[in-house]
């Protein structure tokens, strides 16, 4: 699908809009990141610096807190996915701008690198032993729960893709329906709405494939076995 509405970009047909603002979002993390690097303090830390360290802190607090200590490890991963997605979430709060997780293509995209991260940390931890993950506990049920697994894990790029995907599309329709509703001393509220959305959904995302990678490094057991 194609944004609509007043930007300051337009895609052309070679880039698609979408991918304008991803390119954006990428343009203020990298920014962020070099000028955190630039203003660099061994104490007291100070401006952007401060920020950064204050974010990185609280999303390593996160992923601990979720996966435990071993989460560290992943932490650039997640942090990554989280700060992109609400960045190009927040940008659709910009008067002008447009949130590039707005269009399924975006989610999609997202949801695969998470799908296909998941999986490779699995077989990198386990070996071709990560299979023992799609068979279940009992050697008998294996051939179904392979089926059953194996859907259930596609299934997450839907999952993690739509997800994202529908509420910031209902979240531009109920911010734009409520603007017109509303006069303008109500609007800050109504802002705010769409601030807490932006988080929310970049936690969700992040949250969920925590969980999926927490499940690819646990060791799987089956037909009694255990290790």
């Amino acid at each position: 699908m194609d944004m609509e509405g007043p930007l300051f970009f337009h895609g052309t047909r070679n880039i698609p809009v979408q991918v304008i603002y991803s390119w954006l979002a990428m343009a203020i993390l990298i920014g962020l990141s070099v000028a955190a690097r630039l203003t660099l303090k061994k104490s007291a830390p100070t401006g952007v610096q401060n920020f950064m360290e204050t974010v990185v802190g609280g999303l390593e607090n996160y992923v601990v807190e979720i996966m435990g200590p071993e989460g560290k490890h992943y932490l650039s991963l997640i942090g990554t996915l989280f700060l992109f997605i609400l960045v190009c979430n927040l940008q659709g709060l910009v008067p002008g701008l447009d949130s590039p997780t707005a269009n399924i293509n975006t989610t999609l995209a997202l949801a695969l690198v998470a799908f296909f991260a998941t999986h490779y940390i699995g077989v990198k931890r386990h070996g071709l032993g990560y299979i023992k993950h799609f068979f279940g506990p009992m050697w008998v049920l294996a051939p179904l729960m392979f089926i059953i697994e194996s859907i259930s894990h596609v299934a997450r790029i839907l999952s993690l893709s739509i997800r994202l995907f529908g509420n910031m599309i209902a979240k531009h329709i109920l911010l734009l329906v409520l603007f017109f509703l509303f006069p303008y001393f109500l609007q800050i509220p109504i802002l705010g709405l769409g601030l807490l959305v932006a988080f929310v959904q970049a936690g969700v995302f992040a949250l969920l494939t925590m969980l999926y990678l927490a499940g690819s490094i646990e060791e799987a057991h089956i037909g009694g076995e255990h290790h």
